[in-house]
């Protein structure tokens, strides 16, 4: 396995998502954010069982993450947070707040519909 090269002193970019589950529309996301930032610090909202549209517990999730982002391991971290509601910030702080244009075959990827039709096994 590749070593963790994940540095807490640079520059890192935030990717926050409930990921249930995890798909290629993430996936190509979390890309954009690596090759411009990196490295990528994932921020799992622990949302399990809040509503019916999150059936996956955290460490699920970051499996799923991990098996799907394996050829990255070592330019990114996966942190545990709670549901979150918005997003605050005063004046500028030296980041950017940036929307990815993902492509209109990306953008339909559904987790909902995933979940409908899902494999995967809690």
């Amino acid at each position: 396995m590749k070593k963790n090269n994940f540095d807490w002193k640079k520059p890192s970019a935030i990717f926050i998502g409930r990921f249930q589950p995890f798909h290629d529309g993430h996936k190509k996301l979390f890309q954009n954010a690596l090759r411009k930032n990196k490295q990528v610090t994932i921020l799992v909202m622990d949302s399990y069982k809040v509503n019916n549209k999150n059936p996956f517990k955290f460490n699920f999730v970051k499996k799923k993450i991990m098996d799907s982002l394996k050829k990255y391991v070592g330019n990114f971290i996966i942190m545990k947070i709670p549901v979150v509601s918005e997003v605050v910030y005063g004046r500028k702080v030296g980041y950017k707040i940036r929307k990815v244009n993902l492509s209109k075959k990306v953008q339909k990827i559904s987790a909902t519909d995933i979940r409908k039709k899902t494999i995967y096994k809690k």
